[in-house]
Formats: C-alpha cells, structure tokens, sequence
C-alpha cells in the first residue's frame, strides 16, 4: 500500500458519513428478493453506489468488492456492506449497520462500522486500537464462560444452509446450559462491534464473508479481542468461520464450535458447514 492506514481510515471514515446520512434519511421503499429467505432494498443498492463511487474518487489505485454488486476479490481492496442486518432495516429495527474494511494480503487492516440508528461508529486499524466515537474501546475481560453473554451469527439461507444450521442448533445446545446468555442479533457488525465495545463476551458465525466480517474482525482485534477460526488459528479474509472472544475465553468458545461442527461431520470444522 502507498497510502498510510491514518489516511485509509480518514477516507473511511469520510465515505461512511455519506451512507450514514443516506439511511437515516431514507427508510426503505422497495425490498426484493434475492434468494431463499434472503433480501435487498433500494437503500443497500443506493449507498454501496454512493460509497463506491466516493472510494474511487478518494482512492482511484484500490477496487472495491461490495455485497451487492460484487467487484474484486484479491489482492489489496476495500470491502463494503452497506446495509449489515438488512432484514432488521427492512422492519424498522435499529440492529443494523454500515461496515466497511480495507483487506491487505487477505488481512483485514483497517475497519469502519457504522450503526447509524444507535448513534455509534467504531474504527480501527492495525496498531492504530480501537475506537468508538472518538474514544478508546477495549473487549471484555470476562473470565468465567458462566458469566458470559454470546452472540451467535443468524441461521442460514439457500440450499446449502441445512447443515450449517443443524450445526448452529448443536452450538446453541451446547453453550445454553454453559454461558449466561445467548443472543442473536441479525447483525455481524453489531455483532462484532459489541464483542470490541465489551457489550458482548464472544460472537460466533459459521461462515466468512468479507463484507460481513472484515471490518468488525478487525475492530474486535485492535480492542485486544482474539479473532480466529476453528482451528485457533488468526482470522483472515479465506477463514472459514468468525470467532471473536475475549481473550480467556478463547478456548471454551473453541470447544463450543468444534463440538458443535463435530457432531455433524466427525471431526472439528469438517465439512459441510
């Protein structure tokens, strides 16, 4: 990269301002279908294009791959969501958000989350830490798995998604009778967002879609959360699944996940999740 992360995040943050005025200005009018239980609204369609179109200006050198209209998916990029929990827009609840990343030899580097109905924004980037609206955050230092509040990512869509949910029921089996809270929220962003914020303890998704995951990874990472996939291993743009922890928690939430994957496919992580 030619452009220092001070500056990326700067842009970041300038582009976000244009998607966040847009939704909180226009509720959206037309929502349609775009798979199995799965939707777009105008709103999604009109702030990837606004913020696309800022990015090139800002930064002409780096491609944008956006949720909806797609873009390329390698070497150093910007990756968008502009709608993060469309389904929570669609219905007028405020669990929704605005995320943006710059990934980086498939590192996320730099993040920018927007929830615009709940007046916070969060940002980081790599040895910047991590920030809520101008102030510095830092994950949970929960201990006890007993205490702890987890987020687990939404049920799948589409014709691959029975096993993947079968292994989320195994999960939520598994961590009820073991944490003090589970919570969906519909919202990776908020998600991971809170994981960073402390609001939550961990936040697991079986799956790893970078416009879903990239920015949050990053944030929950700079507020000393440990971001990592089934294996243990550091969270990265090819990562199959999106664990976010606190730190001593890490292992129980592992144990969670590899049990839960376990139990469909015999051994941890295998297939068909």
């Amino acid at each position: 990269m030619n452009t220092s992360l001070p500056e990326l995040l700067d842009v970041a943050n300038s582009v976000i301002d244009l998607g966040e005025r847009y939704v909180r200005s226009h509720p959206p009018s037309t929502v349609t279908a775009k798979g199995d239980r799965d939707m777009v609204t105008d709103v999604d369609l009109a702030v990837e294009r606004a913020i696309r179109l800022a990015l090139h200006t800002h930064t002409p050198q780096l491609p944008v791959l956006g949720e909806e209209e797609g873009g390329q998916d390698a070497g150093t990029r910007w990756v968008l969501d502009p709608v993060d929990g469309t389904a929570n827009f669609a219905r007028g609840m405020p669990l929704n958000g605005i995320s943006l990343a710059l990934i980086h030899k498939d590192q996320p580097v730099l993040g920018v989350i927007s929830l615009p109905f709940l007046n916070h924004r969060y940002w980081a980037a790599t040895g910047l830490g991590a920030w809520r609206d101008g102030q510095p955050i830092t994950a949970a230092a929960t201990t006890d798995i007993s205490q702890a509040i987890v987020a687990i990512g939404d049920y799948g869509t589409g014709p691959y998604a029975e096993p993947r949910n079968q292994a989320a029921l195994a999960l939520h089996a598994y961590l009820a009778p073991r944490v003090q809270r589970i919570r969906m929220l519909g919202s990776a962003a908020v998600d991971l967002a809170w994981v960073a914020d402390a609001g939550l303890d961990a936040s697991i998704t079986l799956s790893n879609y970078a416009w879903d995951m990239a920015a949050g990874a990053v944030i929950a990472r700079e507020a000393g959360a440990v971001v990592v996939d089934i294996d243990g291993s550091a969270h990265r743009a090819t990562s199959r699944f999106t664990i976010a922890a606190a730190p001593d928690l890490r292992e129980h939430i592992l144990t969670a996940v590899q049990h839960a994957t376990t139990v469909l496919t015999g051994s941890p992580g295998g297939r068909p999740c």
